[in-house]
């Protein structure tokens, strides 16, 4: 497995991931908007995508996008997107993402990595959780770790 940081050349490459993952989260299946929405991220440089291939096989990505705090005065991120094909689950990509997005966080000058996924999502949390996330509060699925 290789996790690479795509490029608007390479964006065909995580669009159908991208509509899968929409699915899941109960959206109806878009291609095209799909397409669009990640088109438009890329172009105008408004979030980080890296994606895990299998081979020549895009199997699994995760999508950063940049936040500030006034009080650190600093650039942080958000890990606002991670999915993985259904095939390729119980393999480390999605932790292997995870600590991808994090060196690029870490490497950015970031505070922290934050994130948030849906409260009864437990599969995800306890993987965000194992990496050193910690829920913000209890009855929430907002997770975040410092990266200092």
């Amino acid at each position: 497995m290789i996790i690479k940081r795509i490029t608007v050349k390479e964006m065909n490459s995580v669009v159908h991931l991208f509509d899968q993952y929409r699915v899941f989260y109960k959206q109806v299946s878009d291609i095209v908007l799909a397409q669009q929405f990640i088109a438009q991220r890329l172009h105008h440089n408004e979030s980080v995508i890296f994606v895990a291939f299998n081979g020549d096989l895009p199997v699994g990505f995760t999508q950063l996008y940049p936040t500030y705090s006034s009080m650190r005065a600093s650039k942080n991120w958000i890990l606002n997107d991670l999915y993985v094909s259904t095939d390729y689950r119980k393999q480390g990509i999605g932790a292997a993402l995870i600590d991808t997005a994090m060196n690029f966080a870490r490497e950015d000058g970031a505070a922290y990595l934050a994130l948030s996924t849906a409260v009864d999502n437990y599969t995800a949390q306890s993987l965000y959780e194992a990496i050193g996330f910690v829920k913000q509060q209890p009855d929430t699925a907002f997770l975040i770790t410092a990266l200092t």
